[in-house]
């Protein structure tokens, strides 16, 4: 782990050492941002509330659905 970084209330981003930073809501990781470019988040269907996280967090930025065991690979 390189740098973790509270982004709010339940938010919370961490920054690997190759550049991956992945992104929780709550305690979960939902989704990242991939060393080599590119945003994924889980397919997995949290609360309404983990949903909103995503959504501010990708800030728009598009998106590959992944299954919630690529993203915790990814730690």
């Amino acid at each position: 782990m390189k740098k973790l970084k509270s982004l709010g209330a339940n938010k919370t981003q961490v920054e690997l050492n190759d550049g991956t930073i992945v992104f929780f809501s709550y305690e979960t990781p939902v989704a990242a941002q991939l060393a080599q470019g590119g945003f994924v988040r889980t397919e997995t269907k949290y609360s309404r509330t983990t949903s909103k996280h995503i959504n501010q967090w990708l800030d728009g930025a598009k998106a590959e659905t992944v299954p919630q065991a690529t993203i915790d690979a990814l730690l």
